[in-house]
């Protein structure tokens, strides 16, 4: 079996053969229309983002740069890039140097609904407004959502795209950002039409959201989501395999924070957490083991979780 077989077998919950360590045969391609820029500038909706080397993701939106001041005047504000102005050719090119007999091709969306409303308005704003003009965000999150449709339709038009990779992080490390029923009257409608969107094209929603996300989970699952990353752990993962386990493969959950990125953690203590992480994930499938999120950690580290994820993740499992 190869390792892409095996993944998509993880995925389906169809009698893999071992638990992938990471996206294991998967090729992320970037669409030509860059949200986050990599350097100071901005992005195709007139967004400015500064730069920092020490920072995380090393560019990070400007204070002040927003583009909807007032939200009842967006449609005026609001300048939605064109697909079709952009150069898809490199990307063209570039799919075309994978065997898809062995490689999985994965097309990255990121800065979906939510983020994009806050980087447009500030997060202050955005926050206030959910609360108290949801017709008007609504309206906002839908004209984004065809937006997305626009550039997943394109981007599988010129690629022969598996899986899109779709990012939103609806949470903070103890909640969501919006109230659990204003996440469903606002989000929930217009990121359901991209989940059918993609489905429509064959392919399969790897959904990434950081955070605490538990609370709408069940209403991410039966929206037709495939896939959760980066699972991180301020959430009841095994609770939350327990309970939608037979209907979604989880992709992440080695603890990031408090276990590879700790201070004076140990190899073994990396082992204890790849297989509690597969005790509590794996069993039946759907569970691809990786890090909480992706930061730089110890050489020593990786080679323990690399390692443990090997020895320990064949099935039949024998989990204590």
């Amino acid at each position: 079996m190869t390792r892409k077989e095996n993944l998509l077998r993880a995925i389906r919950r169809d009698n893999p053969e071992w638990v992938p360590n990471g996206m294991e045969n998967t090729v992320m391609l970037e669409p030509p229309i860059i949200e986050r820029p990599y350097r100071a500038g901005c992005d195709p909706f007139g967004v400015h983002w500064s730069y920092e080397e020490k920072a995380e993701g090393g560019t990070f939106p400007t204070h002040g740069s927003e583009i909807i001041t007032d939200l009842a005047r967006w449609r005026e504000r609001l300048k939605i890039p064109n697909v079709d102005d952009f150069d898809w050719g490199p990307i063209v090119e570039k799919s075309k140097q994978y065997d898809p007999s062995q490689y999985l091709l994965m097309g990255f969306v990121h800065m979906g609904l939510f983020e994009r409303s806050y980087l447009l308005m500030g997060m202050e704003n955005a926050l206030i407004s959910f609360m108290t003009e949801p017709e008007l965000m609504s309206g906002l999150l839908n004209a984004l959502a065809d937006y997305k449709i626009s550039i997943i339709n394109r981007f599988r038009d010129l690629v022969p795209l598996e899986m899109i990779w779709l990012g939103d992080d609806w949470g903070t490390q103890t909640n969501l950002f919006l109230p659990p029923d204003v996440w469903r009257e606002i989000v929930a409608h217009p990121t359901r039409r991209i989940y059918d969107a993609i489905h429509a094209r064959g392919m399969i929603i790897n959904q990434h959201s950081c955070g605490k996300i538990e609370s709408v989970f069940g209403d991410m699952v039966e929206m037709g989501a495939d896939m959760w990353n980066p699972c991180q752990p301020c959430n009841d993962l095994a609770e939350l395999k327990r309970k939608y386990g037979d209907r979604i493969a989880f992709a992440g959950g080695i603890d990031s924070q408090f276990v590879l990125d700790r201070p004076g953690v140990t190899p073994d203590e990396v082992r204890a957490e790849v297989r509690r992480r597969i005790d509590d994930m794996a069993e039946g499938g759907g569970y691809i083991a990786m890090p909480s999120h992706d930061v730089p950690f110890e050489q020593d580290l990786i080679d323990a979780m690399n390692d443990e994820i090997a020895t320990y993740g064949r099935y039949p499992l024998v989990t204590k």
